[in-house]
């Protein structure tokens, strides 16, 4: 199957770029991952990957370009990977491998050692993995991928542990960044977060002596899975059949999250921390209600993403909330091949607007972030067209100002359109009547921090927001990118 190419509207967003997903201790253990996968399919749809383990017939992989649904629901690929352990992977696009078709860059990957095999599925990104590529190649290792997440199969291999979950810690020592794994053995499942616990991971029960791990808990809903807990950051989980041993390979953790888990990627369906990820996202609209009220007729969310901050906003704003914007569900998969004009198109393939709810009307659109702008400029557009008095944007996230080097697909600095302009030339360029941004303290009050953002201790990780990295991004600095200086 071929690679799903980006729509223009996807381009002006930003994207998750994996999911993890891994089960123990059932039977036809692949459909579950399968039907995790699904689960998982918004943190990356470009390609997917299951190895399992049968004791008769040993490793079996797949991997396929597309989505989990048109490959992995297949009886007859399905029955090509037996076994009660297995593990899989939802890919955008690795740090590595931007635009890449190789069916080798799909994950998960594997290595067969001395005490036997092991595949791998890892969600971030290694900040040092060009410095870390380069010393092992000079030392005699040949890979086969460009991604980032090969260098830990590399670094295993030169490892002298006895056992391969000791050999995951070795290696995992070595790197830096951010990364939520999902490994496994011939009889063990490993689930490991850094010690900043950027990426998610969560542990789930399926059965009496099944265990799951997830990026989300939304994977353990689609296969009736009990949640127990997340796994913490900088905690390395060793799980048996009936047996779960936890470590702490990396020293002191502090919790640096990613924030925008709560603003964009995670589901709505999803727990992070306790809390609803709806929840905190219909917060977010009423925190932008109190700190940029407007006069107005209309809510309307720009779907699906900003839909949950749209409801916050109206309820606490009393302004009714309408679906001004409707969204193509099946857009998807109907242009596989575009033409040109219909390219140019854009967004309107995406969405069309509810012309007869938003005519005459002083309408605020509520959106999770701007990026380019590109996207906020046309559906300003197609509001205007179809007879609006007045458009108001309101953003359920602080402007995005730095990229992110921890997994997620951002621009570089140079597009991304906050780190440019000022939010009255953000205004001006976009053509909107206002155009506000939650604050920084309000995305975090409305996480669940009371007090706001913690100068001195930031809890989350923002440096898309801040240039505040938690960890230094050293290939990124190597190659000549600018931190923010100092405050």
């Amino acid at each position: 199957m071929q690679r799903q190419p980006r729509h223009p509207f996807d381009a002006d967003r930003l994207h998750e770029e994996c999911g993890v997903f891994g089960v123990i201790g059932v039977a036809e253990a692949a459909n579950f991952v399968a039907l995790g996968m699904h689960a998982l399919q918004h943190r990356g749809q470009e390609a997917g990957g299951i190895v399992s383990y049968d004791p008769v017939s040993g490793f079996n992989s797949a991997r396929r370009f597309g989505y989990v649904r048109d490959s992995f629901t297949k009886a007859s690929l399905m029955e090509t990977l037996p076994g009660d352990l297995a593990i899989g992977h939802v890919r955008y696009s690795t740090a590595g491998s931007k635009g890449s078709t190789a069916i080798r860059d799909v994950q998960p990957f594997f290595g067969e050692f001395s005490m036997g095999g092991c595949a791998i599925a890892h969600n971030g990104n290694l900040t040092n993995a060009t410095a870390l590529r380069r010393e092992l190649i000079e030392r005699g290792s040949i890979f086969q991928s460009s991604s980032d997440s090969e260098c830990i199969i590399h670094l295993m291999a030169r490892s002298i542990q006895r056992t391969l979950s000791e050999r995951i810690k070795d290696a995992l020592r070595r790197v830096e960044g951010a990364f939520s794994i999902v490994a496994m053995t011939r009889t063990k499942l490993i689930g490991v977060r850094d010690a900043l616990g950027v990426r998610p991971l969560v542990l789930g029960r399926l059965g009496e002596d099944g265990y799951v791990l997830s990026s989300e808990t939304c994977g353990l809903d689609i296969i009736g899975a009990e949640f127990l807990r997340e796994i913490e950051p900088g905690e390395m989980v060793v799980i048996s059949k009936g047996k779960i041993e936890s470590t702490r390979p990396f020293g002191v953790p502090q919790s640096r999250f990613c924030i925008f888990e709560h603003v964009y990627f995670s589901r709505p369906d999803s727990i992070i921390g306790g809390r609803s990820v709806y929840e905190t996202r219909r917060q977010i609209g009423v925190e932008l209600a109190r700190e940029a009220p407007v006069d107005a007729d209309l809510v309307c969310p720009v779907p699906d993403s900003g839909t949950p901050a749209a409801i916050g906003f109206a309820h606490e704003s009393g302004i009714p909330y309408g679906m001004g914007i409707i969204r193509n569900q099946y857009m998807g998969r109907t242009f596989i091949e575009p033409t040109e004009s219909i390219r140019n198109m854009g967004v309107r393939l995406k969405l069309n607007v509810n012309r007869a709810l938003v005519k005459g009307k002083r309408v605020v659109l509520v959106d999770d972030s701007v990026v380019r702008g590109t996207t906020s400029r046309k559906i300003k557009d197609m509001i205007l067209d179809a007879g609006a008095a007045e458009v108001h944007f309101r953003i359920a996230s602080p402007p995005t100002r730095w990229p992110c080097f921890y997994g997620v697909d951002t621009p570089e600095r140079s597009k991304l359109l906050a780190a440019n302009m000022t939010e009255e030339q953000m205004r001006v360029w976009i053509g909107v009547d206002s155009l506000r941004f939650v604050s920084l303290d309000g995305l975090y009050r409305a996480v669940g921090e009371t007090g706001g953002r913690d100068v001195a201790r930031p809890q989350y990780c923002d440096a898309c927001f801040t240039g505040e990295y938690p960890v230094l991004p050293a290939d990124q600095i190597e190659a000549g990118f600018k931190m923010a200086e100092a405050k």
